[in-house]
């Protein structure tokens, strides 16, 4: 039994949410956001949104709780949006932005520019003292999920001494280097 999807999901002030088809629509202050689905049942029911499953078939099951957290993450973006926070570990590691065009130093011979998508906006955050920060925030959670990995992966963090774009809090697996 899918205990995330049997938790309805509330819908705040300012949200309304749509289901026509096979397809949620949810619209908010921040933005809309659309989502397919297959298999389920929505239904908006006075304040809440329920998702209930015809069988106990695995796909059910496993459709259920996924449809339940997508629909719950896309209400709490068009309400509040996702954030995520990329540093730059490394000497000369450098990072700035202009409108939507995001130009990296990660120490290879050329630096690397990147265009984000309309929906993300960017900001850079260079203090003297500190590594440069990069903050990316949108309505869509995947959308900044999807940019913060294509970031992280130019320069991933190397497990000696730490090197490479890591997103903020990020724990690293560190290992001894050779033993004299």
């Amino acid at each position: 039994m899918s205990r995330i999807g049997n938790s309805p999901v509330k819908i705040p002030d300012g949200v309304s949410i749509e289901v026509k088809d096979s397809m949620v629509t949810v619209k908010g202050k921040l933005g809309e956001l659309s989502q397919e689905f297959s298999g389920i049942d929505i239904k908006v029911e006075d304040g809440n949104v329920v998702l209930e499953r015809p069988s106990d078939d695995n796909e059910h099951k496993a459709k259920h709780g996924l449809y339940r957290a997508l629909i719950n993450n896309m209400v709490e973006g068009v309400t509040n949006g996702w954030t995520k926070q990329l540093e730059l570990v490394g000497v000369g590691y450098r990072a700035s932005n202009q409108g939507q065009k995001l130009d990296l130093a990660l120490g290879f011979s050329h630096n690397i520019i990147l265009d984000i998508a309309p929906e993300v906006k960017i900001e850079t955050i260079s203090e003297k003292g500190k590594n440069p920060i990069v903050k990316l925030t949108s309505h869509d959670k995947q959308l900044v999920g999807q940019v913060a990995a294509k970031i992280r992966s130019f320069r991933k963090p190397e497990p000696y001494k730490g090197k490479g774009v890591k997103f903020v809090g990020e724990q690293l697996r560190r290992k001894a280097g050779k033993s004299a």
